[in-house]
């Protein structure tokens, strides 16, 4: 079985409709239960009970775990499987820094790049979201959040950066998912994007790769200050 919140498995772990690709059906759901944190850091990972909850049979469950665990998703123990690998505080570090760089770029970029018709459907993007934040729908701004910051990454015309950025984008919504949970945060993040964009419409390069940064180092400091707490908890 998996341990772990076993009651957000079922919604997690639903049966599969399309056979035609399992593997990858199977790869998708444990993933993004994951990152939605139904499924905990350190629950066992067992073959025989996902294929019966998924009702498909071991081989593609076997594909899909070890995906998962080249993908950093889990990490195989001596003597227990599989385990959901955690992050450490320097994972977490590490991960925003490298952010913080690579999206003030491209923000940079995509504001001396832009036409006005462009900026136009993050505008409406942002607006999607503070309707949602006004709402209490916060379940909703992982989502938008994501679809906003993807459309800066392409005006900024730089594929080989997009690429590097897509390849933290399972972390970097692993921690919206977390973050955005805060309507305090998410209220300053609909803040920061409104200013973002006018400042891409004034093309005020400089004053928006630095206000990206600020962004997305507040944004670690949010999910730390959660980290530390749930590290405090497993301790007490």
């Amino acid at each position: 079985m998996i341990s772990g919140k076993t009651e957000s498995f079922a919604d997690a772990l639903r049966p599969l409709t399309d056979r035609k690709s399992a593997g990858e059906h199977i790869f998708e759901h444990l993933k993004q239960a994951i990152i939605r944190g139904d499924i905990p850091p350190g629950s066992r990972m067992v073959e025989t009970r996902i294929a019966e909850t998924m009702g498909v049979s071991r081989t593609p469950v076997r594909e899909a775990i070890h995906k998962l665990e080249r993908e950093g998703f889990l990490t195989k123990q001596a003597h227990t499987g599989f385990t959901v690998a955690g992050l450490t505080r320097e994972d977490v570090e590490e991960c925003f820094g490298i952010r913080a760089v690579l999206e003030g770029y491209a923000a940079r970029l995509a504001t001396v790049k832009h036409t006005p018709e462009q900026l136009r459907p993050l505008i409406r993007k942002n607006d999607l979201f503070k309707k949602h934040l006004e709402k209490d729908d916060l379940k909703a701004l992982p989502k938008i959040n994501t679809d906003l910051h993807n459309m800066i990454y392409a005006l900024s015309g730089s594929p080989k950066l997009i690429k590097m950025i897509n390849d933290l984008k399972e972390q970097i919504l692993r921690f919206r998912e977390v973050i955005l949970k805060s309507k305090s945060f998410a209220r300053t993040s609909h803040k920061h994007h409104s200013e973002m964009l006018s400042m891409m419409q004034e093309r005020r390069e400089d004053e928006v790769e630095r206000l990206v940064r600020e962004h997305i180092q507040l944004g670690q400091t949010v999910f730390l200050r959660q980290y530390d707490q749930e590290q405090r908890n497993r301790l007490a």
